[in-house]
């Protein structure tokens, strides 16, 4: 048989398997090694499983992960969103529809410190959603407006999906997360503008709040914003400043976010051990899904078949633009069924070298994908964002949660639009790094 059909065959099988909700790892362990086997012989598939394994997991690259975990969850159990969320509660909500868009922008600003969209819609399904139904919020308008606005945790920097693109391709982590502050921008706008025309077009689904004092506003501001915009000047300013890299920039945060908390009382000692259960939880997930990843691409690129898409892509008789729409529609579909994390390790070996072929930004191409990809947080079978709100309220049905995550699956494709008609928004802040 030949390599590229073996490639091809343990693609879709494992796609199937993904599908299937069988566990990520373990199925691109398994598919990578035996793929070795056939092809190289068993001996050499154990030599390059513990070989690839020990490279993956000594990259110094990685060491980010743990790092920006940890500083989310600090976040998480210390009670910054609740801070960020009354900020904006009381900046917007006396808005129809207001609470909803003080939801979007506090996921936002949470976004600054967390890099997880289930962490992000799990925080603010907790402080948005009582007191929207508190107000006479619709349901699926109040839950699928958290779901959705959860998306902007992997947007906004700093990013685990962005950190893992980089760990794959080599791009820059420190480009990667400035790339993602503007489009992140435009997705929360998008989103605001997506709740506006859904209370547009029936005012009773999302009544007003009250009205709060310019004085109350903004010392809620000062109050909720002062935090994250320390944190966030602290990593990104020294970034772009090019005091140090992108890892470095892990250990910055982290110190950055404690210091905050302690100074504020914001963190009690059940909450850092929390925190530091979590991170490791999380971090050993993403560890080893990178690490079984890398040996499903030795043996993918054993195949050439990711070469091969990537002659093929270059080859077709169309323009670069519309070979890349094709692209993003394919990954958006295969989002709906596999999760995010799983269709960036899978994809990323076969559509990366094809981006490149054709000409695209590697930083630019890292940010469209997430956003493609962010589309399957929101749609079943998989819609993790869903299910995450689901279990917080379960007087919604799942369905019903879906239904009203519509104006914001547009938003996102609109953002996709935009991005790739104008990919200085993505490649602009990274230029300037020197």
């Amino acid at each position: 048989m030949e390599r590229e059909l073996i490639g091809l065959i343990s693609v879709i099988v494992l796609i199937v398997l993904l599908a299937s909700r069988m566990p990520v790892a373990f199925v691109m362990l398994v598919l990578g090694m035996g793929g070795i086997g056939w092809i190289k012989g068993p001996d050499a598939a154990l030599g390059a499983a513990s070989s690839i394994m020990y490279s993956t997991f000594a990259n110094y690259a990685l060491v980010v992960v743990p790092l920006f975990t940890w500083m989310g969850y600090i976040g998480y159990h210390s009670g910054i969103g609740a801070h960020l969320y009354e900020a904006a509660y009381k900046l917007v909500g006396r808005l129809k529809g207001g609470l909803a868009m003080a939801t979007t922008i506090a996921c936002a600003a949470f976004g600054a410190i967390c890099g997880s969209t289930t962490a992000t819609s799990a925080t603010f399904a907790t402080l948005a959603l009582p007191e929207m139904k508190k107000r006479g919020y619709n349901r699926s308008l109040a839950t699928a407006n958290v779901a959705a606005s959860g998306i902007l945790g992997v947007l906004i920097p700093p990013s685990v999906i962005f950190i893992v693109y980089a760990s794959i391709t080599a791009e820059s982590v420190a480009k990667l997360f400035i790339a993602g502050i503007f489009p992140g921008m435009a997705l929360m706008a998008f989103f605001m503008l997506g709740t506006w025309v859904v209370v547009a077009l029936d005012p009773n689904k999302a009544p007003p709040g009250p009205s709060f004092p310019w004085s109350e506003r903004l010392l809620a501001l000062a109050k909720g914003g002062i935090e994250v915009i320390i944190i966030f000047v602290a990593v990104i300013g020294g970034l772009l400043a090019g005091l140090f890299t992108g890892t470095e920039a892990g250990s910055v945060g982290c110190f950055a976010t404690l210091v905050v908390v302690i100074i504020r009382r914001a963190l009690t000692w059940k909450g850092f051990i929390a925190s530091l259960k979590d991170t490791v939880r999380t971090s050993t997930m993403v560890m080893f899904l990178v690490g079984a990843a890398a040996i499903f691409g030795e043996f993918l690129g054993l195949t050439r078949l990711p070469m091969l898409v990537a002659d093929w892509v270059v080859a077709l008789p169309l323009p670069p633009w519309l070979i890349m729409v094709a692209i993003l529609i394919m990954l958006m579909i295969m989002g709906c069924v596999v999760d995010a994390l799983a269709m960036i390790l899978l994809t990323i070996p076969i559509f990366y070298p094809a981006a490149m072929k054709l000409g695209f930004d590697g930083t630019w191409f890292g940010v469209i994908m997430t956003l493609a990809l962010g589309m399957g947080v929101l749609t079943p079978p998989v819609g993790a964002n869903v299910y995450v709100v689901y279990a917080v309220d379960k007087e919604t049905p799942v369905m019903e949660i879906f239904r009203g995550t519509w104006p914001y699956l547009i938003a996102l494709w609109f953002c996709c639009f935009i991005l790739l008609v104008f990919p200085q928004l993505a490649t602009f802040l990274p230029s300037l790094i020197k």
